[in-house]
């Protein structure tokens, strides 16, 4: 397999050419478990560590490689590598760290495309999408809507989802199909690419494995039918990994995702509800919050129909998340700042101590 088959192109060389990155071989993280990795390149697959310097001058988890990365590599045997370096990222999808204080999870890197998965019988949600869409806009990664498990329900019952979708969220591809009697696969094949990579997003069941697996011809990715109990999907995909499928397109799998916390996003914001942000420019006063301010045009939009109540109510509350995640985050850093200090002023007081001793002993 050629670098190019992985996803290489002129963008990555003429990065590696002006971070002088020629000496070293290169290879793409496929998959991560636990910060050891599997890099591929074109010479095959090598479990990988990264090397003891990334390690301490990393100042914070989105220094460490990810899935879809590009790193350099020092060769140490036939099977194993060790990552010198990471390339700077064109794309990062990324989300608040689930249950940790002001953090970002990078999800993946260097996408061209996310597949925002929903199966239609039970996990379909409108709110969700757009939390998607955010995410993907601030990423600078195209989205793509599928739809799955058509063959649940009634066609009348998909257009009503299809038309609701269309009415909030514009100019974003829309793609029903069914994993099962394989309707849709002809038309969503068409949008796979050689050479470009694409990251699956949706809660856990809704059938990215087996879509993978559909659109490969192969049993790439572990699957498992939804609980009869809970009617959930179980957590199969414990880890995010990249293949490359017969067609030339380049899929990230990941796990299902229950929470997707929005982080600093202010352009996500405003290409995802585009309509509100263009109707605040109309406001009574620039820093209105369209909450209850007197003069706000979106508050009267919503009124009059003009905008969705629903994708109105969803923006408000993902807003105050990014607001509230933008002050933990500075929280976090001042408690850093303070922490630092106080080592700082240690070693000095500590100095000072050793130079007061020695004089002593001179003496």
């Amino acid at each position: 397999m050629t670098l190019e088959e992985l996803g290489y192109n002129d963008t990555f060389e003429k990065l590696r050419k002006e971070n002088n990155l020629e000496d070293f071989e290169i290879g793409r993280i496929i998959a991560e478990h636990k910060e050891r990795y599997i890099v591929k390149n074109e010479k095959g697959e090598f479990e990988a560590e990264i090397t003891g310097n990334l390690r301490f001058t990393a100042k914070s988890r989105e220094d460490f490689p990810v899935v879809g990365d590009w790193v350099t590599l020092l060769n140490c045997n036939a099977d194993f590598v060790i990552i010198h370096s990471v390339f700077p990222r064109i794309s990062m999808l990324s989300r608040q760290a689930v249950g940790k204080f002001g953090e970002t999870q990078i999800i993946a890197a260097n996408i061209d495309f996310a597949l925002l998965v929903q199966a239609v019988d039970r996990d379909f949600n409108i709110n969700r999408l757009e939390r998607y869409l955010t995410i993907c806009y601030s990423s600078k990664v195209s989205p793509i809507i599928v739809l799955t498990k058509t063959d649940l329900i009634e066609p009348q019952n998909l257009n009503e989802i299809v038309e609701n979708i269309k009415r909030r969220i514009k100019n974003i591809p829309i793609f029903a199909i069914s994993n099962e009697t394989k309707d849709g696969y002809d038309s969503i094949k068409g949008v796979i690419e050689k050479g470009k990579t694409y990251c699956l997003l949706g809660s856990s069941g809704v059938g990215k494995s087996t879509l993978i697996n559909n659109l490969s011809g192969k049993n790439i990715m572990k699957t498992k039918s939804i609980s009869k109990s809970t009617n959930k999907g179980r957590h199969i995909t414990s880890h995010r990994e990249l293949s490359v499928i017969d067609s030339g397109g380049i899929l990230i799998d990941n796990p299902g995702m229950r929470e997707i916390g929005i982080i600093d996003s202010a352009d996500g914001l405003e290409n995802t509800f585009d309509k509100i942000f263009s109707f605040s420019k109309k406001c009574k006063f620039t820093d209105c919050t369209h909450r209850n301010e007197i003069g706000c045009a979106v508050i009267e939009a919503v009124e009059q129909g003009e905008i969705d109540r629903k994708s109105y109510e969803n923006f408000l509350k993902i807003e105050r998340e990014k607001d509230h995640f933008d002050l933990t985050v500075a929280e976090r850093r001042k408690k850093e700042r303070s922490f630092g200090k106080m080592v700082k002023n240690f070693k000095n007081d500590m100095q000072k101590l050793s130079t007061k001793h020695n004089n002593l002993n001179k003496k």
